[in-house]
């Protein structure tokens, strides 16, 4: 009978393996590992084809007892199940496992007190390097605001202010180029179905929806707010004064552009012969709904890896080589279309 552990062990390969190969410093390795920039560029690249051709592991266990130092990065996140959020995850624990460290994520419902309460109890009480923490709410900002943490905290939000270039933050600018692009084809009647106002990207992309529009003479025919939901857009389209005119209609997200259109369907409003209906953040499916949707595509992953960068800069006391991420790309489908004749 042969046991699982006959035969020669194999040592895992170590970061003097990967020095010993490239022929420089273990401390060279050791910066490439943990993502520091000041190495030359190929330096980088023969110690990057030595770990990948070793399967060099970090143990992160054993450098945490050697330097006394936390390798986990905490996360506050919500609505995993989200497109959005959960491509913003996957760029950050990518990131942060390029730089060494492990990425502990806790969701939780940013509209429940006890819920964000318990959340963040469970992080002020674990062995973190740092804390990255997904504000989506006015409710998660505050608490914390209020909660007490020994270790870098960095609070990652869609605001509705200017950033420290002088340029609108992300989702903003997004309106702003749908908003362009409508009155390019000839739209100047407007109704906005926004997401719940206590959410800080509703209310940065409803407050932007109003200034793109005054930028251009005119003003907004009416705004209805819900749930970031289908359902949501399709009530809130369901109860639209169409008597008003309205040729354009600027759903808060991809999904609430779906229950959007639906509803003027069984209202018998065609799209985009009769209004042109526009979304934000392209969801894999936008492209597919009926007509396809135009949209506003925003590089969910590049946030999540700038995040964990901003932190990490926290952390090692240093700054971050990028702080903003690029900007959002304006995706037009068959969803919008000239503004109907009068």
């Amino acid at each position: 009978m042969t046991g699982l552990d006959d035969g020669p062990s194999v040592k895992p390969p170590t970061l003097y393996d990967v020095a010993r190969v490239v022929g420089v410093s273990h401390q060279t390795v050791s910066r490439v590992v943990k993502g520091h920039p000041n190495v030359r560029a190929d330096v980088r690249e023969r110690i990057e084809a030595a770990i990948a051709e070793l399967n060099y592991k970090p143990n992160l266990v054993a450098r945490s007892l050697a330097t006394s130092k936390s390798h986990r990065i905490g996360a506050l996140v919500y609505e995993l199940l989200a497109s959005g959020p959960s491509k913003i995850m996957e760029g950050a624990s990518i990131r942060a496992r390029e730089a060494g460290y492990l990425l502990d994520i806790v969701s939780l419902d940013p509209e429940n007190d006890g819920g964000i309460a318990d959340a963040i109890d469970l992080m002020a009480q674990s062995n973190l390097a740092g804390l990255l923490a997904f504000t989506p709410t006015d409710r998660v900002v505050q608490a914390l605001k209020h909660a007490s943490f020994t270790i870098p905290v960095s609070l990652e939000s869609e605001t509705s202010t200017w950033n420290d270039d002088g340029e609108l933050k992300m989702g903003e600018s997004g309106v702003e180029m749908m908003i362009n692009h409508l009155v390019g084809l000839g739209h100047t009647r407007f109704f906005h179905i926004a997401g719940p106002p206590g959410w800080i990207a509703a209310r940065g992309r409803s407050n932007a929806y109003e200034n793109a529009l005054a930028v251009h003479g005119l003003k907004s025919i009416g705004m209805s707010a819900g749930d970031w939901s289908a359902a949501a857009g399709y009530d809130a389209a369901m109860r639209m004064p169409l008597e008003a005119g309205i040729t354009a209609l600027v759903a808060a997200n991809d999904q609430i552009a779906l229950g959007a259109i639906s509803a003027l369907e069984t209202r018998g409003v065609s799209v985009p012969q009769d209004m042109s209906v526009v979304g934000f953040d392209d969801i894999p499916e936008s492209q597919f709904f009926r007509p396809p949707l135009t949209t506003v595509r925003f590089d969910f992953a590049d946030q999540g890896r700038i995040a964990v960068d901003r932190l990490l800069a926290r952390i090692d006391g240093t700054t971050p080589a990028v702080t903003t991420t690029g900007p959002p790309a304006l995706v037009v489908r068959s969803s919008s279309g000239p503004a109907p004749a009068k």
